[in-house]
């Protein structure tokens, strides 16, 4: 473990994060990609546990410790091969409670953050559109303003948690003239009239609930507003950084225990009278494999180290989540490919590990759009700003 980044105290918490997870989750982890139902207890037992606190102000419940601790908490998630349970937490921790934590006044953060970090609530994070995609500032949803309440009309697609949260952290159109310009944040309960969602059916992440919700005549309080109105693209674009940098290191992080899991099998399988790991084709494309997922490593734990200080590392991250996500997509299919036909079987691990690999480049704005974003940086001098 590197300790230019990792204390002795991160070494202990990745100890016993890791026993939590083995004891805890791993049991109950075939029945929820199974269900596509993770149940309740276990929200409960994560947030006894502070694991949904860690980036959380300890006045609303949380513990506010390091990036550091994140990264070692996403990465765990990882080894459990399970993409949609460890995106149902980290959608929730990341998503929606960050931005509580940043846009949300005392009142919402009472309501919604410190039950959210002690496990009694759930959250999802209402951005992506059926028709927008990753294209934010195309988005159609509404919210009007009528004397001290707003009314929400349109839909959201490919919500992480969108079926089962508790309430909702949702962007809204609040002067459509403006473009992006008049996006605002509103949090609302689940249970507000006329909020509904259907759950998608998908490839991988089988385990969490992804949603397309509609919001038909939706009323809520105007004191549901996060922040200010017309400030709702800044703080998106603010913590995209942060969720392309969990993208980043979760991809990693898959990475490095798909080659683990090969390494072991290959060390035990025997073709012509030895192991497959003498053979020289399958060493150097394991070497090129390593290496590949080492550097996309330290530059995200890089990256890590930048955003905990402060810095606004929108162009890093993004390479973060571009580059990470590509390498885990390919060293996961030659680490299936290292396994023969039984990397094709579904009680070997690579063949989930393949499947929820695959959003990688897809999910949290897509690999195209990264690049249009990194293009518009480096060759057009571009400078996005953080939120005032």
């Amino acid at each position: 473990m590197s300790n230019l980044y990792f204390t002795e105290e991160h070494n202990l918490f990745r100890e016993s994060l890791r026993e939590f997870l083995k004891k805890e989750v791993v049991p109950h982890i075939d029945k929820w990609e199974e269900t596509g139902h993770i149940e309740r207890f276990i929200w409960k037992k994560f947030g006894d546990m502070g694991y949904f606190g860690l980036a959380t102000p300890e006045a609303y419940g949380g513990l506010d410790l390091d990036l550091f601790y994140t990264v070692i908490f996403l990465e765990e998630m990882q080894r459990i091969n399970s993409g949609g349970f460890a995106a149902a937490m980290w959608a929730h921790a990341y998503l929606a409670m960050t931005h509580l934590n940043k846009e949300g006044n005392h009142e919402q953060k009472e309501k919604y953050l410190t039950p959210s970090a002690l496990g009694d609530a759930i959250g999802c994070l209402c951005i992506t559109e059926p028709f927008g995609g990753s294209d934010v500032a195309g988005m159609r949803t509404t919210a009007v303003k009528k004397g001290d309440t707003y009314v929400i009309n349109g839909s959201k697609t490919f919500i992480t948690n969108g079926v089962y949260s508790d309430y909702l952290v949702v962007a809204a159109k609040t002067s459509p003239e403006l473009g992006n310009k008049g996006i605002s944040i509103f949090v609302m309960d689940r249970d507000t009239p006329g909020i509904s969602a259907t759950k998608l059916d998908k490839l991988g992440w089988r385990a969490s609930d992804t949603g397309e919700i509609a919001f038909d005549n939706v009323v809520i309080p105007a004191s549901n507003l996060m922040g200010d109105e017309g400030q709702g693209f800044p703080y998106i674009m603010q913590h995209f950084a942060l969720e392309r940098l969990i993208m980043g290191v979760n991809s990693h992080a898959r990475a490095e225990y798909a080659l683990e899991y090969a390494k072991q099998y290959m060390s035990e399988r025997t073709a012509f009278g030895r192991t497959i790991d003498k053979f020289q084709a399958l060493r150097h494309t394991y070497a090129d494999c390593e290496t590949q997922m080492e550097i996309c490593k330290q530059f995200n734990y890089y990256v890590a180290k930048r955003l905990d200080m402060g810095d606004y590392v929108v162009k890093e991250a993004t390479m973060s989540k571009l580059q990470s996500t590509k390498m885990a997509d390919d060293v996961i299919y030659q680490c299936l490919q290292f396994l023969g036909g039984y990397g094709y079987m579904e009680e070997y691990p690579l063949a989930r590990m393949s499947r929820d690999s695959r959003l990688g480049p897809i999910g949290g704005g897509t690999s195209e759009i990264l690049k249009e974003i990194i293009a518009k940086m480096v060759i057009d001098n571009k400078d996005y700003k953080p939120a005032t």
